[in-house]
């Protein structure tokens, strides 16, 4: 069916229900952008979830790992904002006991999913190590009470792990700048290719302008993403989000896509994933 001037054209945008996201996309979610003929549905849903629907195409956007993009290259296109990535810090392996880097091959850990790129990288650093699924807000508790040895902490947990007696063994973004000089990506936000170039174009401006937005009235989207920030008080809050929001976010810059297509070599390189991909943006 062709759309008209006067039709509207609904486009879902899935995101996790994290302070970050919820950041990101608050220009869009409450309504203070003009987006002409397109209405923007939002859907909300762990990682590890968007990471399984993407590979069936379920929504127009989606936020998913660089790990997960890998599988899906064919169908969707990386937009050129919106990624999580960190400089110099990254995903973090705590654990109940003090251990040490070169332990990981000997303990158990909890990861937040096989298809994220905290694992990939992971992976990257120590090929052979025994793992457990659990959910990402989960993984703390599971270290604390002794069902894993580890965890691998991809959101908020990376500010506060200490006090709750856990001890760093290795932050994967210290890792990974010291081996490449590179950030460490994390995640980004993918359009369907059969959207068709022009409307792709025209969903990615209207993205990009939520960022901008957020990032020029930054008080009151941080008070919006207060409600996904899951008992962080305020300041700690604004930290996190400054980790993953950020002038990357805005814009990859050639630094950033130079990450991203080296993470995903290495993955290909090392046989974690099964063949090579070449990193698609929407220009």
């Amino acid at each position: 069916m062709t759309t008209t001037a006067t039709d509207t054209r609904t486009i879902t945008v899935a995101h996790s229900p994290d302070s970050d996201d919820a950041f990101m996309f608050y220009g869009l979610a409450t309504h203070k952008l003009d987006t002409g003929n397109l209405r923007f549905e939002h859907v909300l849903e762990d990682i590890q979830t968007l990471n399984e629907k993407a590979a069936r195409g379920v929504y127009d956007v989606t936020a998913l790992s660089f790990h997960a993009y890998a599988y899906v290259a064919d169908a969707y296109a990386l937009l050129p904002h919106g990624a999580s990535i960190g400089d110099n810090y990254g995903p973090i392996v705590v654990s109940r006991e003090v251990a040490k880097p070169e332990d990981i091959s000997k303990i158990k850990i909890a990861v937040p999913g096989t298809l994220t790129s905290a694992f990939l990288a992971l992976r990257i650093f120590c090929p052979d190590f025994e793992y457990e699924v659990v959910p990402f807000d989960g993984i703390i508790e599971h270290v604390r009470e002794g069902r894993a040895d580890a965890g691998l902490l991809i959101h908020e947990g990376q500010l506060f792990y200490q006090e709750l007696g856990l001890h760093k063994v290795l932050d994967l973004g210290e890792w990974w700048h010291y081996r490449t000089g590179l950030p460490l990506p994390m995640g980004g936000n993918a359009i369907r290719r059969d959207l068709g170039l022009d409307l792709m174009r025209e969903v990615s401006r209207h993205l990009r302008a939520s960022i901008e937005y957020s990032l020029e009235h930054r008080e009151d989207a941080l008070g919006y993403a207060m409600q996904f920030a899951r008992d962080m008080d305020v300041a700690t809050a604004d930290e996190f989000v400054g980790m993953w929001v950020n002038e990357l976010t805005l814009d990859y810059t050639a630094r950033g896509r130079e990450a991203v297509q080296r993470l995903l070599d290495e993955g290909a390189e090392r046989g974690i994933i099964p063949h090579r991909v070449r990193v698609g943006f929407v220009e």
